[in-house]
């Protein structure tokens, strides 16, 4: 999981304008013309088969497409629905897209869908195949791997021998890849995709619309996954593609000239180009240009908290709804700190009740903005049920149970904590508050901010560093891969701890064979109101364990630039689809 050397890389492709990163010189007029995105942090990872940060979505949406997909919408319930995007069809038993017994699916790929290369040509079913191949490549696998190890024939022991290749080395990685069979995965022509799983899976469209399982192109077998040559020869079949990159700066983005609407249900090309200047580290900032004009949206900055009243007549202003855990604080149960402190379920108790979730409410704008969690799965999703095991006052904390917690279980002079934060957002506040409530409790927090982005590319999600202590607690978010039937997308990424690895979303690798079977149960039912009870009892073992401190439901202010169109919202990635976005002089 390198990053590129500092300095710009242009992208090579079929229909790449050439252009470089737009300067203060350029004319006004040029200027119209672009979508101007501003905010703090580069991606985890560019690569579709390993990006897990919600802004990348927002960014490979432009230049990648999936089978499936959503359609960004102006209402929570338009814009989480599946439509079908290079598949021609949603499968049915009634159209033969789906077999009687639900294992069997195949799906017939749209024509017109073609890829940027210097002779274009068409988007094919190997591509597809490659794509999830691709998924768990020794040298940046997917943190959401589980999601097709799980359901598609053979994936499982496929990747089992992927992880015996050489991470460093391109064509090893091709070869494995390219001369090795998944069962479950067939190209049958160019055209036709036929996809067998290992059980019956209500929620495997869900699945193939999520941003790892894209077609790739095969001049991706040249360049190891999500390295930084890799970055630089990203190719498109979405609207966009990315015409220069400078790590940690800035991407450009200009029209892919192969793209064609008629064969695109769900995006448009509506902008000359997008510009995402990154390294914008305050909230303030980044809305006060936005509030000018010299900017349009943002990329990972919130709606500042002091803005918010002012903010609710400005017509260019949203309260988006959504069904997340973000942030929660999680804890190393893998970390040798403190004598293996936070491996013991009764220390983990003790400072659950030390944190104030109240005042984290407050700091994110109140009950509008954020609504008080004591579970895991939060409001709108499968198996949500309120319940608060471990009630304190108004929500604020009890530092007083914590002590008492924290001697019964062997700590009576307290821990010393490692917590890696993030800088963007609301996050140092939110580091600052767990750290003041940590020292009411006697325990001292060692705060770390992380600068350069890492935090969801290599410190949570690399298990060596998880193993050596090199972070006790930090306080990630979660947006469900998808909303709907999303069992399978608020539990199994953070709690299953069979698929504990790198890139895993089970950051501090909890682990319960009781909830690993109880999640079997729900992703084998076939009637929802089952599978709700099921993650319903998922959810009470989890909080027993107190595998996490769920914080908050958090809901999405978002501002747009008066000059913005058509701003229409994708909930998943936590802004508008920029390919959608119209601007006017005006």
């Amino acid at each position: 999981m390198t990053r590129g050397k500092r300095g710009l890389a242009a992208v090579t492709g079929a229909g790449v304008l050439g252009a470089g990163v737009l300067g203060c010189g350029q004319s006004s007029a040029q200027d119209d013309m672009t979508l101007k995105v501003i905010g703090s942090a580069d991606v985890d990872h560019l690569d579709t088969a390993s990006g897990y940060a919600t802004v990348g979505s927002a960014l490979t949406r432009q230049f990648s497409r999936t089978l499936f997909n959503v359609k960004a919408a102006s209402t929570f319930d338009e814009a989480v629905a599946i439509h079908p995007d290079v598949a021609t069809a949603m499968p049915t038993t009634a159209n033969r897209g789906l077999s009687a017994d639900h294992r069997t699916y195949t799906i017939k790929l749209r024509s017109g869908v073609l890829w940027n290369t210097p002779t274009p040509r068409e988007v094919t079913a190997e591509d597809f195949v490659r794509g999830i191949k691709r998924l768990c490549n020794p040298a940046s696998p997917s943190g959401a791997l589980a999601y097709y190890t799980s359901t598609i024939q053979g994936m499982q022991t496929f990747c089992t021998g992927f992880a015996k290749v050489g991470a460093d080395n391109a064509r090893a990685i091709a070869d494995y890849q390219n001369r090795t069979r998944v069962s479950g995965l067939v190209a049958k022509d160019d055209k036709t995709l036929v996809i067998r799983l290992v059980q019956p899976a209500n929620d495997f469209t869900n699945i193939l619309a999520l941003p790892f399982a894209a077609a790739a192109p095969r001049e991706y077998d040249a360049y190891v996954p999500d390295s930084p040559e890799f970055r630089r020869h990203t190719i498109s079949d979405g609207p966009y593609q990315i015409t220069s990159y400078l790590p940690n700066k800035q991407y450009v983005l200009e029209k892919n000239q192969n793209w064609r609407q008629d064969a695109d249900p769900l995006r448009a090309q509506n902008v000359q180009r997008i510009r995402i200047t990154l390294g914008q580290d305050s909230p303030d900032s980044v809305q006060q240009q936005i509030l000018r004009g010299t900017a349009d949206l943002s990329w990972d900055q919130p709606v500042p908290r002091s803005n918010l009243p002012r903010l609710r007549s400005n017509p260019n202003f949203k309260i988006m709804d959504g069904s997340t855990n973000t942030p929660y604080l999680v804890f190393n149960t893998l970390s040798p700190n403190n004598g293996r402190a936070l491996a013991d379920r009764e220390v983990r108790r003790a400072i659950l009740y030390a944190i104030d979730k109240a005042t984290l409410i407050r700091l994110y704008g109140g009950s509008d903005v954020g609504q008080l969690l004591h579970q895991v799965i939060p409001p709108g999703s499968i198996g949500h049920q309120r319940f608060d095991l471990y009630p304190t006052p108004g929500g604020a904390g009890d530092a007083a149970m914590c002590k008492r917690k924290l001697a019964a279980a062997g700590h009576p002079g307290g821990l010393r904590l490692i917590f890696p934060y993030r800088i963007n957002s609301f996050q140092p506040q939110v580091a600052q508050s767990i750290q003041a409530n940590l020292k009411a409790c006697g325990i001292t927090a060692q705060l770390y901010p992380d600068t350069t982005g890492n935090l969801y590319g290599r410190t949570l999600v690399t298990p060596e560093e998880t193993k050596a202590g090199k972070w006790d607690i930090a306080t990630p978010g979660w947006v469900p891969d998808w909303y709907g039937n999303n069992g399978r997308a608020t539990v199994v990424p953070l709690f299953d701890g069979r698929h504990y690895g790198p890139n895993s979303a089970n950051y501090g690798g909890y682990n319960n064979d009781k909830v690993n079977v109880l999640i079997d149960e729900a992703l084998k039912s076939t009637s929802p109101a089952q599978a709700a009870r099921l993650w319903t009892r998922v959810d009470k073992l989890i909080m027993e364990d107190v595998a996490v401190v769920p914080l908050m439901n958090k809901k999405h202010p978002i501002l747009h630039s008066a000059r913005v169109r058509n701003a229409l919202y994708l909930p998943t990635s936590q802004s508008f689809d920029f390919n959608q976005v119209r601007l006017s002089s005006s």
